[in-house]
């Protein structure tokens, strides 16, 4: 009775009878005999479709199907199918070449019309909904569940609604589940970028549905892209390929995805309560494997191992780093070369040429980059501290480079670059205990004496100074080398100072 409400359903349908004997698996001459009986009876098909099985009997129990004989042909054919199928996703394959292979081991086999025509059979057969054959690492459809999963907040008790987002391979249908916090567009980016992770490879194209997340407007040709998922899908080396509006069978392989999910994902995982979206995605990602290598109706194989069999090579590789999601403000730079990011309350450096300019600034959650028409001026390490300066000493002016630069450590360096006695004398006077600005002033004097006297002579009055332990005066040593060096500078001794002389009771000079 079964095979008699098909037959009637798909000749209401309009399809052909002997298309209808290869689907049923019966004679071509039996099934004219039910649709002349049909026919005959006058009734229309809705009323025939509800009689229960004895009243179908009583119409058509008269006919009697004769048995088919085992056709031994068909069946080496039928066991080609399913490896035919996995074949034919692979690039360059086709059926012209499937079928001389098929030739070849079966040289008394049908002819290519035939068969393709009993493939095609077969492929409605085992997958009805099967319109498109995909090709190995070409796309990767994505989007959400219609209905949500929950936690439990474990301290206030509230059960929080989560979104959930499914992902299909094409070729293999290896699948990729996760519960989200929200269809926004950083939880969207972090699950296709989760998906590329688990899958271990970048698929050609990337196919979402018109979320805002992904698509601002949609086009039938040119639809404008989220500049972030944009950004994301070129760091990836990957392009995105909306599904066009109201076209489900765009997106048909996902959207058949989500219903296997219901039953497979949904049921086991609701009957349990979970306290965090962690816990949920738990046991979401266990049950997920459970489908990955369940057996594909009608197959000897799983999508996981159709998947590492055909599609993994295929995959393009994964970048070094992941994406990070970059957001832009604008701010003008102050007078002091900065600028001001609002997120953090803090100031970033730019070169000095650009103060008083609008620019850009696009950061992420490690960096920040400055641009100004189009051209990157800086960039920083994100510093989240409020109120405070991240500075690049070569974006400053030269005046204020010379500022940033007086510190010990380089007044050190610049002392030994003269001479290793000038770096002592700068030595002892950066232990004084005297206020910073009045040691930098010291420590300048000194070092600006190399222009006027040489680093010879500079370097032999600070050795001079440093024997006399001038540094216990309370005179400044800068004062003390200027005074001995103007005093001598027809010395010919360069650098020497003269032996220091005391008076008499007389009066007289004379020299220890």
């Amino acid at each position: 009775m079964n095979k008699i409400r098909q037959i009637l359903r798909l000749y209401d349908q309009g399809k052909g009878k002997q298309k209808i004997a290869d689907y049923v698996e019966i004679s071509r001459n039996t099934v004219k005999k039910y649709i002349a009986a049909f026919e005959a009876c006058d009734y229309p098909i809705k009323d025939v479709d509800g009689l229960d099985d004895d009243e179908l009997n009583d119409l058509f129990g008269e006919i009697k199907e004769k048995p088919k004989l085992k056709n031994r042909r068909m069946e080496a054919l039928v066991r080609c199918f399913p490896k035919m199928e996995k074949e034919l996703k692979r690039t360059g394959v086709t059926r012209a070449t499937l079928h001389e292979e098929y030739m070849k081991e079966f040289p008394n086999g049908y002819k290519y019309t035939q068969f393709c025509h009993y493939f095609n059979l077969w492929q409605e057969k085992v997958s009805p909904t099967m319109h498109q054959t995909h090709k190995v690492g070409d796309k990767l459809f994505v989007d959400f569940a219609g209905k949500k999963l929950s936690y439990t907040d474990m301290e206030t008790g509230e059960v929080i609604e989560v979104e959930v987002f499914v992902a299909i391979l094409g070729a293999s249908q290896l699948t990729y589940i996760e519960a989200v916090a929200s269809q926004q567009k950083e939880d969207f980016v972090k699950a296709c970028e989760n998906t590329l992770h688990y899958i271990g490879g970048v698929p050609s194209a990337i196919v979402p549905d018109n979320l805002k997340a992904a698509v601002i407007k949609s086009h039938r040709y040119e639809p404008t892209l989220n500049q972030t998922f944009e950004s994301f899908a070129q760091h990836y080396d990957t392009c995105v390929l909306p599904a066009r509006a109201y076209k489900p069978r765009d997106k048909a392989l996902v959207e058949g995805a989500v219903r296997i999910m219901y039953t497979r994902i949904y049921l086991p995982v609701k009957q349990k309560v979970f306290h965090s979206l962690a816990e949920l995605n738990k046991a979401i990602w266990k049950n997920l494997e459970h489908h990955n290598n369940h057996l594909l109706k009608g197959r000897d194989y799983s999508r996981r191992m159709q998947f590492e069999e055909i599609e993994r090579k295929e995959l393009k590789p994964l970048p070094v780093d992941r994406f990070e999601i970059k957001d832009q403000v604008w701010s003008k730079v102050k007078t002091d070369g900065h600028a001001y990011l609002g997120q953090d309350k803090h100031y970033y450096s730019v070169p000095f040429r650009f103060v008083h300019s609008k620019v850009k600034i696009l950061y992420t959650a490690s960096t920040v980059e400055i641009f100004f028409k189009n051209e990157r001026i800086a960039v920083h390490k994100r510093d989240k501290a409020k109120y405070v300066y991240t500075t690049n000493k070569n974006h400053l002016s030269q005046r204020h480079q010379y500022s940033a630069d007086r510190s010990p450590e380089r007044y050190l360096e610049r002392a030994a670059a003269i001479h290793e006695d000038v770096r002592a004398v700068i030595a002892v006077m950066l232990e004084g205990n005297r206020h910073v600005d009045q040691i930098n002033r010291s420590c300048e004097g000194v070092l600006s004496l190399v222009k006027k006297f040489g680093p010879e002579r500079l370097a032999g009055a600070c050795r001079r100074a440093m024997d006399f332990g001038v540094h216990t005066k309370f005179k400044s040593i800068q004062s003390i080398l200027e005074s001995n060096m103007d005093g001598h500078r027809e010395n010919p001794f360069a650098g020497e100072l003269p032996m220091p002389s005391h008076k008499n009771i007389r009066g007289e000079k004379y020299y220890k």
